[in-house]
């Protein structure tokens, strides 16, 4: 049993008149995954009356691009054909595979699976002709309709923690191993099996797989408002995760994964911008610039005040007080702090009062002298400026914090 390019077993024009049958499938739509294929009878055809369920020897099958034909015995997958062309069934030939663009792994499939034997001339009880859609099948929503927990990590902000985002998008799906898909998947359907029929499935399986390629994803450092950028990263995620289920059991592989949006609640978006915030005012000088833009609003709003700009200008004085920290001291610290930092492998050099040498160390190697103390410019206290750095006064003059020994 087997089957024969039409075009090499044909001798002339006499060869119409010896098919007693004629199997085709309509253009598949996407919406249909497998169908039965239909018999037509030509007017010159001896096989009037033949039975539904039985291939005549002799007879044509014909598989259109995008097809996958899978000739069916008693239930088992008999013949495989996914190259496009009209072939003649012969019932006397052992069975044969043409898998198109399927691969290698669809004539494995077969051999494990499919049922090698002849007929002997002697038609089958029940033999039928199927049509697998191998075209990719887009268009398939996805929505998550509870909450998903994703890591959002930052380390400049010293953030590590679970929030729950909802995710939305689009994929795609294609049947790359035909054989698997029948048996394991539609081998029960008479007619026909439509996408309806798998797309549930599918869905919850795709939305269960979600939270471990969230994981995979947020381990890269990637914010969950820049997933839309890297469709493919969730892709890889998603197929590593699924293809057991899909691929090995179903012979279904996903071909393409988008997201059109991404967002957390509410609460979890206002907790991270808080966090963020809060961090970025550990600088020093961040916090200065948002403290004197803070008393600049302080001020224009004391001036509009109904009960007096002296009592505004009096709260807002008792809250600096409060406080106790100023802005010329958060700039003074800051300016401290870039002063103590210096490149990594780098010494910084210091010229000799005494001799004029430049040296890097704390002495000089020429003449002995101690490398001068670096000057105050501000008090490291109040942040009040020192009116002369190179001789400051032992004491500061506006808060009493000792500048010297």
């Amino acid at each position: 049993m087997g089957l024969i390019k039409a075009a090499l077993g044909a001798a002339g024009g006499v060869m119409a008149d010896q098919w007693k049958e004629y199997f085709y499938s309509e253009a598949l739509t996407s919406d249909m995954l497998m169908v039965k294929g239909k018999k037509k009878i030509s007017g010159r055809s001896a096989n009037v009356f033949g039975s539904d369920n039985i291939i005549s020897n002799g007879s044509v099958i014909a598989v259109a691009d995008g097809q996958c034909m899978l000739l069916v015995d008693q239930g088992k997958v008999t013949e495989v054909c996914a190259q496009p062309g009209e072939f003649i069934y012969d019932a006397g030939s052992e069975p044969s595979v043409f898998t198109g663009d399927l691969g290698s792994a669809v004539k494995n499939t077969f051999v494990s699976i499919g049922k090698r034997f002849t007929f002997g001339g002697e038609a089958p009880k029940d033999q039928r002709v199927y049509y697998i859609n191998t075209k990719e099948i887009i268009g398939n929503k996805y929505g998550t309709p509870n909450p998903v927990p994703y890591r959002v990590v930052d380390e400049r902000a010293g953030i590590d923690l679970d929030i729950s985002v909802r995710c939305y998008g689009e994929y795609s799906y294609r049947i790359t191993d035909p054989v698997l898909f029948y048996t394991n998947v539609c081998g029960n359907a008479a007619e026909s099996y439509r996408r309806d029929d798998l797309d549930g499935q599918l869905r919850t399986e795709l939305l269960t797989a979600l939270q471990p390629a969230f994981a995979k994803i947020s381990a890269q450092g990637i914010r969950y408002s820049a997933l839309p950028g890297h469709t493919e990263e969730m892709s890889a995620a998603l197929y590593e995760i699924l293809s057991k289920k899909w691929k090995e059991l179903r012979g279904i592989e996903m071909v393409s994964f988008g997201v059109s949006s991404v967002k957390a609640s509410e609460e979890d978006e206002q907790m991270i911008k808080q966090m963020q915030r809060n961090a970025a005012l550990t600088n020093q000088s961040l916090a200065a610039a948002t403290l004197v833009g803070a008393k600049a609003q302080a001020m224009q709003d004391a001036a509009k005040n109904e009960n007096g700009a002296a009592m505004a200008f009096m709260g807002m004085q008792m809250a600096q007080n409060a406080d106790g920290t100023s802005a010329a001291q958060l700039f003074a610290q800051a300016a401290e702090k870039e002063k103590e930092k210096s490149p990594q492998g780098q010494t910084q050099q210091w010229t000799c009062p005494n001799c004029g040498a430049s040296n890097t160390g704390n002495f000089c190697p020429n003449c002995g002298t101690k490398k001068p103390e670096a000057k105050l410019s501000f008090c490291p206290n109040c942040g009040a400026p020192v009116p002369d750095p190179s001789n400051p006064p032992k004491f500061c003059p506006q808060c009493g914090n000792r500048l010297k020994d």
